[in-house]
């Protein structure tokens, strides 16, 4: 019998339809499935969070938010380029700076100043307004008058931290425009505030610029006084060095960069003197001399009047003389005058010429002596000079000295007069638009608020269904016998919830026939002979179906024409006869207990068109019978008549029936209710019926619900088409 049982576990492994076929919904409907299954609770979940939305927003105070506008420009600032105390900036890292004056407009200290401007810290009407307590002694209670440093310095900080968390900041894209936010639960307030913060924020920018200001100026300070004493002693050394080397300096001349060239000194002065009337003197003993090698006559013959008068005079003499000549004779008395006066115009001529001659003379030798005078001057000068040359090198370090400490010392004192008004250069921050008494309140917003109620209701709701579906470990339909328990699913049941069932069977268009109709389809792959010749329902605990899907298959079998037999198995808690309407007087205990005669044991041809056979009377101990031979021996004898035998089996946990019962026909068909017990339970009946070496055909979903259906056709359609369309007909 056990080899019979082993070959039929084999072809009906063979045979198994749903090896290839894999009938795992796809994800996004095992999570619409999901949602269906647990609808109501997130349906609650979600009315809870619309209410609490609702319930919070009517009872949170309202809010006003006053908004001021304010441009911040991008500038360059130029204090000094001194040993990197402030240096030139560059291309401009404009989100840098844009960044930094948001933080600047968000910081702790501008608070602060707020605070002071407008004297918060002492006014308990504005802690009032957003319900603080700052003396800790309730707030109706009257403030003292007089409050300690420690008091002064908590309500300080109170206010400060209420501006902090009431106040925003936000930028205009693509602008230099930011938007300075407050919001109180007093409009005025909020107004107050966020004009105050503007004005407190451009008065912080001149602070911050005034103060970087005096920070350079006190740096340039120390720098010009330490640059000036390095220049008096620079301007010292240099005077005592030309004292010493007695270097007088007459004049000089000074660069664009502040460097002195082209000094003219008291030696260079007079040798350059000197060496000129060296050079005039030259010139006139050269002239002298010239003047004096002449025999004829000089130049100072030629300039001298007296000379030139007689000459003249004798000329005419002459003119004269030659017109008596032409006329008379040289006896004539008047040529004989004329004659004696040009001879004594010849005198006199001859007698002024060697005077000029011993002039001339005298004047060349002066002009020699004075030359040769002026060249021992000029050379004893040019020794002068020279050792005065000698002497500049190291003058010309001095002065190069005092020039580079005078330049550094006139650019500092130019850069200390610049930033001495760099501070009162204009505010690169400007008020566009002041902040306007708000006319209604900014939030709560009741639509937002429930639109976030939502939003938390569907995440609540998404974490109860997760949590859910991990926790619930149980079949919800067909589609998990194979992915989780291992065996072929035969088919699904439907929840009938309270309609008869068997009711139901006699209506072979009802939504209980079609579905024990597409199980019967399934087991007709089972074995090489199709329908199995012998097979019995179980499940893992009582009322999970099994009695009611034996009776159905039954009824369902026997519709083909073919000779079913149904058996009551379940001697403990006997339901068949129940079920068909007849009594149990007699059935499968009175056969097991000895019985022969099965025409008495056997109910012929009920109302469902099979046979039946009852559990018959409760015996004491079910498994001694059920140990014996004589159930196998049944079952091959009903053989012989039925084409078919179903047992209606009874639960495998906590029995020792099953085992017995499995082995004695071709295989076992399990049978689950849907979200009932948990696979755990299943697994360990199945391991059960595994251990018997019996065959497990499959398994059958029962009490389905619609939603739990892993494809979206459903049930109520499926199984019910043929009625619909009957009473559309």
């Amino acid at each position: 019998m056990d080899s019979m049982t082993d070959n039929n576990e084999q072809l009906a492994i063979s045979y198994d339809p749903y090896d290839d076929v894999h009938h795992e919904p796809p994800m996004l409907l095992q999570y619409w499935q999901s949602v269906l299954r647990h609808k109501i609770a997130i349906g609650a979940i979600l009315a809870v969070c619309i209410a609490l939305g609702i319930i919070v927003t009517l009872l949170m105070t309202p809010y006003f938010t006053s908004t001021s506008r304010i441009e911040i420009s991008r500038e360059q600032e130029y204090f000094t380029n001194v040993e990197g105390l402030a240096g030139a900036d560059g291309a401009g890292q404009n989100l840098e700076f844009y960044q930094t004056q948001y933080s600047l407009l968000e910081s702790r200290s501008l608070a602060e100043r707020v605070v002071r401007a407008e004297n918060l810290a002492s006014k308990d009407s504005f802690f009032a307004t957003f319900g603080v307590d700052p003396d800790g002694s309730g707030i109706l209670t009257e403030t003292p008058k007089a409050q300690s440093s420690v008091q002064r310095s908590e309500r300080l900080k109170m206010a400060t931290d209420l501006l902090q968390e009431h106040v925003s900041v936000s930028p205009i894209p693509g602008s230099s425009l930011v938007d300075v936010n407050f919001e109180s639960p007093n409009a005025k307030l909020s107004a107050e505030i966020a004009n105050s913060w503007i004005e407190q924020f451009i008065a912080s920018n001149l602070d911050r610029r005034f103060n970087s200001t005096a920070d350079a100026r006190e740096f340039l300070e120390e720098q010009l006084a330490e640059l000036k004493q390095k220049l008096e002693d620079s301007e010292r050394n240099l005077s005592r060095y030309a004292d010493n080397k007695e270097i007088i300096t007459l004049s000089s001349e000074q660069t664009a960069e502040g460097k002195t060239v082209s000094q003219k000194t008291l030696a260079s002065a007079n040798l350059e003197a000197l060496n000129a009337e060296l050079a005039e003197a030259t010139a006139d003993r050269i002239v002298a001399e010239s003047e004096a090698a002449q025999q004829l006559g000089n130049k100072n013959a030629l300039a001298n009047g007296a000379l030139n008068s007689l000459r003249e005079e004798r000329a005419k003499a002459q003119g004269e003389y030659a017109k008596l000549m032409v006329q008379f004779e040289p006896e004539y008395p008047a040529a004989k005058a004329i004659e004696s006066q040009v001879m004594a115009l010849n005198q006199s001529i001859a007698a002024e010429e060697a005077r000029s001659r011993i002039g001339t003379a005298a004047r060349y030798s002066e002009a020699v002596e004075r030359e040769q005078k002026l060249r021992s001057q000029v050379n004893r000068l040019k020794s002068q000079f020279s050792g005065e040359r000698r002497d500049s090198i190291q003058y010309n370090i001095f002065q190069r000295e005092v020039d580079t400490n005078r330049q550094l010392y006139d650019g500092l004192l130019q850069r200390y007069k610049e930033i001495g008004v760099a501070g009162v250069g204009a505010n690169n921050i400007s008020v566009v638009d002041r902040a306007e008494r708000a006319e209604r309140p900014s939030s709560p917003r009741l639509l937002l608020n429930v639109a976030l109620a939502i939003l938390a209701g569907l995440g609540l709701a998404a974490c109860y269904v997760l949590v859910m579906e991990q926790i619930d470990q149980t079949v919800k339909d067909s589609a998990d016998l194979k992915s989780k328990l291992g065996i072929a699913p035969l088919g699904s049941i439907p929840n009938f919830e309270n309609e008869d069932i068997a009711a139901s069977l006699t209506d072979k268009k009802s939504v209980a026939w079609e579905a024990y109709i597409s199980i019967r389809t399934s087991m007709s792959f089972l074995t090489d002979h199709g329908v199995p010749r012998s097979f019995l329902l179980t499940s893992t605990r009582p009322n999970e179906g099994k009695s009611t899907s034996a009776l159905a298959l039954a009824a369902v079998l026997a519709s083909t024409g073919k000779r079913i037999l149904i058996v009551d198995g379940d001697m403990r808690n006997p339901s068949l006869h129940q079920m068909i309407g007849m009594k149990n007087s007699a059935g499968l205990s009175n056969y097991l207990s000895g019985s022969d005669d099965l025409g008495q044991l056997i109910h012929q041809k009920t109302s469902f068109g099979f046979d039946a056979m009852t559990a018959g009377p409760i015996p004491p101990n079910a498994g001694e019978l059920l140990s014996s031979t004589r159930l196998q021996e049944l079952i091959a004898r009903l053989g012989e008549s039925y084409d078919t035998v179903v047992i209606d089996a009874p639960p495998v946990l906590g029995l020792a029936d099953i085992p017995l019962l499995a082995a004695s026909v071709e295989g076992v068909i399990f049978t689950i209710e849907a979200g009932g017990v948990k696979l755990h339970a299943i697994q360990s009946a199945l391991q059960r019926i595994r251990s018997s070496h019996s065959n497990i055909f499959g398994g059958i979903v029962t009490r389905v619900q619609p939603q739990h259906s892993g494809y979206g056709y459903g049930y109520a359609y499926q199984y019910s088409y043929g009625n619909k369309a009957a009473v559309e007909t």
